[in-house]
């Protein structure tokens, strides 16, 4: 199964197949029995007959009648009838059956293999072929299969004779060598015997085989009638007849010998087959009725129930025999022969008789004695003079072939009885074109290594320029390719660092907005809990009346309100101050930013941009200077309101009370704050100004960004300062309505003028 899947037979083919086999052998097992007195019989429906017809895929009914019946034509008109088979037909009818199923089925494989090895489509190249034959059979009994081998061995042996004897020695004699010819056993008798027409034995075979009552014993008489004076035939008793074969005589019995040559498988067979429902035997039947058939001429008989038979098997085996023997001739050919060492099959024994007969009837002692007088080797000049010249000078290997050769032999000291010159070859003995052949293949070496040390340097030159190139041209390729990769890389470089800046910038309002709104809240909440506070203590004021202890209630002196409206006054000119200072201050900033600006633009240039930068540094740095001391003057004015309001916050303290307190320590943080808020920036805006103009050194310090946070820090301080003013000044006009209420409600007109 393997090796058929191997040729590509699929598995339905593989079925078939397996199918056919086991029908063949099932043929062998289908027995008859007899129906009447005239001995016809019909197949025992059993399991073989049963398995046949499932096997091959046809109706069993049909299988019986085509197994003990045949139809036939007779008179003019063709009208056919039916004729019971007895034993003996049934039996060579079954068997025919059998043997055409499998001579299908094997030329079908064969096919396949073909198709499946394409062979025969494409002759590109040459081919080797193995011919394995059994030799020559001769047992107890030898029968028409041993008749057809022994003359297929008969021929084998012919051509194996003509080329080591007749055409070897007509070779040498043709090319005027001196030899002495060596005698060996022809069987050209034993071939004329079988072949010869019209009174050869297979001629008379075929013969007898169309006559219809014709039989093996009439064969074998005529058979001693026309071939007694043949030295090679010799007729025996009954049925029997000897031939001398060129490996000894072998006696045959011609029983069966006209039924096997006919082996006629009738229509009906053939109908059966093309009835199954396998595509194998349909194929078989379909295969055998487009093969040709030869009538026989002046035959009208009735045996076969036909007008015309298939060749007989002896002419079929010769025309392939023929064939065989044609290719054989058109190729070179090499013999091997077995010897068989004793009869038990046993390992390392060796019958002496045996194995010299054999040698004796295969010719190989005659080879032996050809091959050891004669000239196995052999050579034409042109050839010989080709392969070997170059071991001579020069002036001698321009001669023609001939001489050539002959000086080959006389350089090399070769024997002359070793040797002899032909007319168009040479031929040596066994051995002696070694010595050539060895100093050939020593000198060629030799060549070869200064050769290939040649080409080995060429090639290495021719390497180490090569590479240079390569290297030179990959320097050119890598260089221009880093400068376009260098170049894409800055871009990104270049792109990389303004979405840094973009996303360093957003990030950084983010996070100061969240800052900004988190301060808020605090404040917010610092702010309302301050607010809760002062509400808290005003309710107490606003409410202290009705516990109905009036001489215990504080009151809120006017002077008090007066007091922190006055502070707000003055809290609220400060910051207008402030606001103008800080206008100022951004002019300056901007003023600064686009001064930096154009330096920056401008150290990318020549150094004489970078003299006038630094020019623009120094009139920056006066700048600075002036608004240092403007801030300073600022601050000695801050410091001196912030001095006065904490004298009147004193005085107004011991004015009034402990819960006039609340307000006054809330005015009095919110100066502190601005006190020390005033100081810090204005020391960060000195400092910025130092490092700017180079006097402090600050590597790691960027004035213009440290100006510009100090901006945003300012205004963000400013707008809450203002907010938180304005929301003390709300709590202190509440204060003031209250305080004025109160006062008109306890003191009357008297504390009026106080209050205003």
């Amino acid at each position: 199964m393997e090796a058929l899947e191997i040729v590509h037979v699929n598995k339905q083919d593989q079925d078939s197949v397996f199918a056919m086999l086991a029908a063949v052998l099932w043929l062998g097992n289908v027995t008859f029995t007899e129906v009447d007195s005239e001995n016809h019989v019909e197949p025992v429906i059993d399991e073989g007959l049963t398995n046949v017809a499932t096997l091959i895929g046809c109706n069993i009914e049909e299988l019986k009648l085509a197994l003990s019946t045949r139809n036939m034509r007779v008179g003019k008109r063709n009208d056919t009838i039916v004729q019971k088979l007895t034993l003996a037909q049934a039996i060579d009818t079954r068997d025919a059956l059998a043997k055409s199923i499998y001579s299908c089925l094997f030329d079908w494989l064969v096919e396949q293999i073909n198709k499946s090895l394409a062979v025969g489509k494409r002759r590109t190249g040459r081919s080797i072929s193995i011919l394995d034959i059994y030799g020559f059979e001769s047992f107890e009994r030898n029968s028409f299969e041993q008749f057809c081998i022994n003359y297929a061995n008969e021929r084998l042996q012919q051509h194996f004779n003509r080329h080591l004897f007749k055409l070897e020695q007509e070779e040498y004699i043709q090319d005027g060598i001196d030899w002495a010819k060596v005698d060996f056993e022809d069987n050209q008798d034993c071939l004329n015997l079988f072949e010869k027409k019209p009174l050869g034995l297979q001629s008379l075979l075929d013969e007898e085989s169309t006559f219809p009552n014709g039989t093996d014993l009439s064969f074998a008489n005529k058979l001693k009638q026309h071939l007694d004076s043949n030295p090679c035939f010799r007729g025996e008793r009954g049925k029997a007849f000897t031939v001398s074969h060129y490996a000894g005589e072998v006696t045959y019995d011609t029983t069966g010998f006209l039924e096997k040559n006919r082996d006629l498988l009738h229509l009906d067979s053939i109908q059966l087959l093309s009835s199954c429902t396998c595509h194998l035997p349909q194929a078989f039947a379909s295969s055998m009725l487009t093969h040709s058939e030869k009538p026989i001429v002046g035959a009208l008989h009735k045996s076969g129930g036909a007008d015309s038979q298939k060749l007989s098997v002896t002419t079929k085996f010769r025309g392939q025999l023929f064939q065989l023997m044609q290719r054989l001739e058109n190729t070179t050919p090499h013999f091997i022969r077995c010897i068989k060492p004793n009869n038990f099959q046993s390992p390392g024994s060796y019958s002496q008789g045996l194995v010299l007969q054999q040698l004796r009837c295969c010719g190989v002692l005659e080879v032996v004695r050809i091959s050891r007088s004669g000239f196995p080797t052999r050579m034409s000049h042109q050839k010989f003079a080709r392969r070997y010249g170059f071991l001579l000078l020069d002036h001698v290997a321009s001669q023609d072939p001939l001489s050539v050769s002959v000086s080959i032999l006389h350089q090399f000291n070769i024997l002359p009885e070793m040797y002899q010159v032909g007319y168009t070859k040479l031929f040596f003995r066994t051995g002696q074109i070694g010595v050539l052949e060895d100093t050939r293949n020593r000198t060629l070496h030799g060549i070869l290594r200064v050769q290939s040390c040649f080409r080995g340097h060429q090639a290495r030159c021719h390497l180490k320029e090569l590479k240079k190139g390569i290297a030179t041209l990959q320097s050119i390729v890598r260089g221009e390719k880093a400068r376009k990769e260098y170049a894409i890389l800055l871009l990104k470089h270049l792109a990389s660092i303004s979405i840094q800046k973009h996303i360093k910038a957003r990030r950084c309002r983010k996070k100061f907005k969240r800052l900004g709104e988190a301060s808020t809240v605090i404040q917010s909440v610092i702010r309302g809990w301050l607010v809760r506070r002062c509400s808290g203590d005003i309710g107490l004021l606003q409410f202290g009346g009705k516990k109905g202890n009036e001489a215990e209630e504080t009151l809120v002196k006017a002077s008090f309100l007066a007091e922190l409206q006055r502070r707000v006054i003055r809290a609220e000119a400060t910051l207008r101050e402030k606001e103008e200072e800080n206008d100022i201050l951004h002019q300056r900033l901007q003023q600064y930013e686009s001064r930096w600006s154009e330096y920056e633009v401008k150290m990318k240039s020549m150094e004489e941009v970078w003299q006038k930068q630094m020019r623009s540094l120094q009139s920056s740095l006066s700048i600075a200077k002036k608004s240092l001391a403007f801030d300073d003057d600022s601050k000695r004015n801050s410091d001196a309101s912030v001095n006065g309001n904490e004298e009147t916050e004193s005085s107004w303290e011991s004015n009034g009370g402990g819960r006039s307190s609340t307000g006054l320590s809330v005015i009095g943080r919110m100066a502190e704050e601005f006190e020390q808020r005033s100081r810090v920036f204005g020391d960060d805006a000195k400092f910025l100004v130092e490092v700017k103009s180079g006097q402090v050194d600050a590597m790691s310090l960027d004035p213009d960004n440290e100006l510009r946070r100090l901006k945003q820090m300012f205004e963000g301080w400013k707008k809450d300062y203002g907010t938180r003013l304005r929301e003390t000044k709300v709590i202190l006009n509440k204060l003031g309505n209250e305080e004025d209420k109160v006062r008109k409600k306890w003191w009357g007109k008297k504390n009026s003028t106080r209050i205003i």
